[in-house]
Parts: C-alpha cells; sequence; structure tokens
C-alpha cells in the first residue's frame, strides 16, 4: 500500500509548483514509510510514498514505463499480476512488481486494462506523448482517490484529502450539502467531500485528462444483480466456500509479514479458516471491550484455536475516547461510525505483527447480512398493498405521534418503521440506512444553515443509488444501493484510514470482483430467508466453523457509546463543553446541543449517536484548523 500524489496542467505545459507537491507527498508519509519518489516534467508531477509489500527491492516509484516513456504512480495490489505479465508480449520485465506490470499494461492496451486487472488499486497514468493524464480507482472502491481544480488550470490528485489540502493550492470551504449527509449517513457519500472544491473518484470510474479539453469521468464496470440458472443451494454453498478460499489464496500473497483481523462474526471467521486451508498458520488479531454485550473475544479465541492461528489481543474502554482527536486526524473528514475508534486500535495492534492483514469487509453488503434488509423487504410487500397516498395519510401521522422508545425492546420501537412507510422505497431504506434520526438532527442546525441547503435532501443519495440498480427486485435494489454508497464511503474508508495510519495494508478477500459478480447472480432467498441474512455464506462454512458458532447472535464492532456518554468520568461528550469550533462553525443552535447532552446524560432519551456525530465533526473541524 502506498500514498500518491500529483498536479497535471490542464492548459499547457507550465512549471510544476515543486514545494507543492513536495507537501502533497509528505502529507503521505504514513501512507508509505518505506520510500519516497519524485517526478516533475513540464505540465505534470507525481509524488509516491512507499509500503513495500510485493518485491520490496524493486518496483519503486514512480515508474517509468519502457512504452512511450509513460511514468505511473500507484497505490494498491494487482494480485494476478504474474499471469498477466506472460499477455504482455515483448515486454521484458525488469522486476518481480505488480508496479511494473501494470505501467507496461496501460501503455500497451490503454484503459481497456482495467478490466484485466483483478485486485485493488487507485493510479495515475501520465502519457507524455499524448499530453494525457488518467486516473483511475478500482471496481469496489478499496483504494482511495480524490482530486480537485485550481482556479487557474491545475488538476491536483491525491490518496487523501489532507495531501490536497497540504499543497496549498485548493479552497477549503465546506460543502453545506455534505454536511448535511455527513450528519443524515455518517459519513459523506462519494463523489462528494466534505469540501466544496474538491472530489471521490467514484469506484469503478477512470478520469481521463488531455490538455486543452475539459477532463471526463467515465464508469468502466458496474455490479449487476440477476437471478441466473443457480445450482441447487447445497452445491453453491459448495461453490462459494471454493471461491473465498481461491480469492483468500490470491490475496495472501505478500513478501511481508501477513495476518488478518478476527472478530467474532462469520466473515473474519471464514477468512481466517480460508488462510489455514492454504496450510499456513494465521496470524489474527483483535479487540475487545470490558462491555459484555460488545465484546466478542471469547469468539474469536474459538476460531483463533480451531485453527491453530497466532492470536493477538487489546482491549478497548472508555479511555479509548482519548483516540478522537487522532482518529479525525485520520479520516480527513467527519466521519461518524464509532466503530472507527477499536479498528484504528486493532490496526495499531496488527502493525506491531504484521504488515498486511485480510480483512471481513464486504460480507454484510455481498451477502446481504445487515438487519435492515428484512425489515425493508417487510416494509416492501407493504407498500405493494398499498397506494403511496393512502401510506402517507396513515403512517405519516403514526411516524409524527409515535414515540421514539429509546428504552424500549426492538420490537416496540415503530416511529422509524412507521416514518418510511409514508415515504417511497428509496426514501424508505435511506431512512434505514441513517445513523441519526432526521427529526434530531434537523433540531440542532441554525436557521442559516437550513436556508443554505436550498431544500436538498440527503435522501437523494440514495435515491439515485437505488435508481441505477438496474433491477426491481427489492433486495438487489438495496444491495446494489449499499455497494454504492455505504461500502466505499463508509466501510472502506474506516478500513483504510485507521490501517493506513499505522502503516498497514488492508485487503478484503469477500470483495474479489469476480466473487461480487457471481453472488449478484444468486436468487434472494439464498442471501437472505426471513431475518436469516448471509444464508449461504453460513451454510458454506458451517462445516468448518461448526453450527453453533455460526448460530451465534451477531455483536457488532461498535463500542458501547450510551454508556460512555453517562459517565462522571472520562464521558466523550464533555469534550463539546471545552471546545469552541462547532460552537463558531455557524451551523449548531448551541442551544439545542446542549439540551440534547442533557436529555442523554439524565437518561431521558439515547441520542449518543446524535452526540457522537457532533463530537467528531467538532474534532474534524478543530483539526481543519
Amino acid at each position: 500500500m502506498c500514498g500518491i500524489a500529483g498536479i497535471f496542467d490542464l492548459n499547457g505545459e507550465r512549471d510544476i509548483d515543486r514545494d507543492a507537491l513536495k507537501r502533497m507527498t509528505d502529507a503521505l508519509t504514513h501512507r508509505g514509510p518505506d520510500g519516497e519518489g519524485c517526478f516533475v516534467a513540464p505540465g505534470a508531477g507525481f509524488g509516491h510514498r512507499r509500503l513495500a509489500i510485493i518485491d520490496r527491492e524493486g518496483g519503486a516509484q514512480p515508474f517509468h514505463a519502457q512504452t512511450g516513456g509513460a511514468v505511473l504512480t500507484y497505490n494498491g495490489e494487482i494480485y494476478n499480476y504474474q499471469a498477466l505479465a506472460k499477455t504482455l508480449a515483448g515486454v521484458s520485465f525488469k522486476t518481480r512488481s505488480d508496479t511494473e506490470l501494470l505501467a507496461e499494461g496501460l501503455a500497451l492496451k490503454g484503459a481497456d486494462f482495467l478490466h484485466e486487472l483483478h485486485g485493488m488499486f487507485a493510479f495515475g497514468f501520465y502519457e507524455p506523448e499524448k499530453k494525457r493524464l488518467t486516473l483511475a480507482r478500482d471496481r469496489l472502491g478499496e483504494r482511495p482517490l480524490y482530486y480537485a481544480e485550481t482556479r487557474d488550470g491545475f488538476l491536483l490528485f491525491a490518496s487523501e484529502i489532507g495531501a490536497l489540502l497540504a499543497s496549498g493550492l485548493v479552497d477549503a470551504a465546506l460543502d453545506p450539502r455534505a454536511v448535511a449527509d455527513y450528519f443524515y449517513y455518517g459519513y459523506v457519500p462519494d463523489p462528494k467531500t466534505i469540501y466544496r472544491s474538491i472530489y471521490k473518484l467514484a469506484p469503478a470510474h477512470k478520469l481521463i485528462a488531455e490538455r486543452g479539453q475539459t477532463p471526463r469521468i467515465e464508469r468502466y464496470w458496474r455490479p449487476v444483480f440477476a437471478d441466473a440458472a443457480a445450482a441447487p443451494f447445497e452445491e453453491a454453498a459448495d461453490m462459494l466456500r471454493a471461491k473465498i478460499d481461491d480469492a483468500v489464496k490470491l490475496q495472501m500473497l505478500s513478501d511481508a509479514p501477513l495476518g488478518a483481523f478476527l472478530s467474532g462474526g462469520v466473515d473474519s471467521a471464514s477468512i481466517v479458516s480460508s488462510m489455514a486451508e492454504t496450510g499456513a498458520r494465521p496470524v489474527a488479531c483483535t479487540i475487545g471491550f470490558d462491555e459484555a454485550g460488545h465484546d466478542e473475544r471469547e469468539a474469536a479465541r474459538e476460531i483463533a484455536e480451531k485453527f491453530g492461528a497466532v492470536h493477538y489481543e487489546e482491549l478497548a474502554d472508555c479511555e479509548t475516547a482519548a483516540l478522537i482527536d487522532k482518529v479525525a486526524a485520520a479520516m480527513g473528514e467527519p466521519f461518524a461510525d464509532a466503530s472507527a475508534l477499536p479498528s484504528y486500535l486493532v490496526a495499531q495492534a496488527a502493525r506491531r505483527h504484521v504488515t498486511v492483514a485480510l480483512t471481513g469487509d464486504g460480507g454484510d453488503e455481498v451477502f446481504a447480512g445487515y438487519r435492515r434488509y428484512p425489515f425493508f423487504l417487510a416494509e416492501e410487500k407493504m407498500r405493494d398493498l398499498a397506494p403511496a397516498p393512502l401510506r402517507a395519510g396513515v403512517f405519516g401521522p403514526l411516524g409524527a405521534a409515535y414515540p421514539k422508545l429509546d428504552w424500549a425492546p426492538r420490537y416496540l420501537r415503530a416511529k422509524t418503521t412507521f416514518q418510511a412507510m409514508a415515504r417511497s422505497s428509496a426514501e424508505g431504506y435511506a431512512a434505514a440506512a441513517a445513523i441519526n434520526l432526521p427529526s434530531r438532527i434537523d433540531v440542532i442546525f441554525n436557521p442559516d444553515f437550513k436556508r443554505a441547503l436550498a431544500g436538498y435532501e440527503p435522501e437523494s443519495v440514495m435515491s439515485a443509488a437505488m435508481a441505477d440498480a438496474g433491477t426491481e427486485e427489492p433486495l438487489a435494489r438495496a444491495q446494489y444501493a449499499d455497494l454504492m454508497t455505504w461500502l466505499p464511503g463508509r466501510m472502506l474508508v474506516k478500513a483504510d484510514r485507521t490501517s493506513m495510519a499505522h502503516g498497514l495494508e488492508t485487503r478484503p478477500p469477500l470483495l474479489d470482483h469476480r466473487l461480487v459478480e457471481w453472488a449478484g447472480a444468486l436468487p434472494a432467498d439464498y442471501k437472505l430467508t426471513g431475518m436469516d441474512g448471509k444464508r449461504i455464506l453460513k451454510a458454506a462454512f458451517t462445516p468448518r466453523l461448526g453450527p453453533d458458532y455460526v448460530a451465534r447472535k451477531k455483536q457488532g464492532f461498535a463500542p458501547p457509546l450510551k454508556d460512555w456518554m453517562r459517565r462522571k468520568q472520562g464521558n466523550p461528550a464533555m469534550r463539546l463543553n471545552a471546545s469552541r469550533a462547532w460552537r463558531e462553525s455557524g451551523l449548531f443552535d448551541e442551544k439545542a446541543v446542549e439540551a440534547m447532552i442533557a436529555s442523554h446524560k439524565s437518561g431521558g432519551a439515547d441520542c449518543a449517536q446524535e452526540i457522537w456525530s457532533i463530537i467528531m465533526f467538532d474534532a474534524f473541524l478543530r483539526k481543519a484548523r
């Protein structure tokens, strides 16, 4: 894994600001502690920070291709690079690195070479003869890539927002719509960032910039959800296990020490079992909590023992709140998923033992593991029975009147369900994916900020994704939307930033794009039956993990925010009392925020997630100053 940066003149061949490029590259040192490289030519400049994984002696970057004088700066891993090298006739390779393979393949075949790649990547590729820069990002968004265009016609790109800001060439004004997205979803969905002038290149997209022309962005791949002639369920489960074994074996390719993150869930346990199938002794790293309802260390120990793993554990407790500023700095923009804290800690622990860690990321999105999926399907059946005007007239008032019973059993918390039923399918699913209750967030914003939104609604992000799914099957639409929004914007950002803050590379075998394509063609009931999500994944690994383990109730990876923010000592909410950043941002109604904190502390309501969202936004603001 690496950090990449670059500057490209869209209008001519003006001198590149070397100092700005150096600042950009230096801002990525944590992503690549093993080396630094720079390339500057008229109208183009690349910077690179390297974390050496494959061919640790070769593969230094920026890399100069033999063909056409092209130059590559690249972040990622191409797992099938050895097989692809045999297809490039006439190329005499000088290294064993996937970097050289990618540079020569792009030089010979152009952007069409993207379709042949199996792996995760983000890169900048400059062809001086054609005066062309190509940026590209992998299919599922495992590797990040940000870009911005300056007022005087330079295109900047980098692995992280902080590198673009470090250039001193990019405007840092906040985007009100992105702020609204953040407080709705807990992250800023692609292609927006929290800044008006900075964008994310969306997964499976390429940006082509040629001098004298407006840069164009094109999509080169999309997941397809369409039932095919599927094998019988048991046979398909066996096929899935073999496919995951193959993906894990391929992604274990490394010249650096390699291990895995291990929680108490089926996803990471499956990965560890597949690692053991290769004959290797897995190295596994686990984080736990001192609150029993959030602690999965015992289950992780069971799997580690079963597969003979070298197992390392670490405890996260309320003092972990001291990590807030470090995590906020690593994310680069506001991020309200509290599991980023234990993710940061498990990456820190893992880096003491390995340089590469396999993860179970993607299992919930690919195999329908989220709890919201069965509820969404039930709502869809009700929508089919009642026209929209009737639903709005009946469920709208019910949703407004029904109390939010934070203290009650889950089956009695019907407020959000009633609200979702009053809205369209896509709007209802957006509400299910929301991290905060919109009515609570609306109260804490001041009128000036609301006016700046000009009627913008964050639900439109999910609506657009579901409309693009190319299918009317409800589960497929929801999964597609999550693969386009939730996965790259939240889950993979969390994995990348928290691991790369420690110079650790993470790889998610369950997001092998061939596996995603295969799973997309499975019948919906292979993935979800009743309330049983990830049905086929569980069936595939029951022979290895055991039926009792597979049947365990999922606990998740989030810290106990509700309890943390009711404690007298070490309460993260108290940070807001001493901070001026959120108060001076011009976004909030201070009294409403203070009232929310008081209500939570008294036990009157569970506002932990909303308060946490403000805490992390405040931490971002203070870091950004």
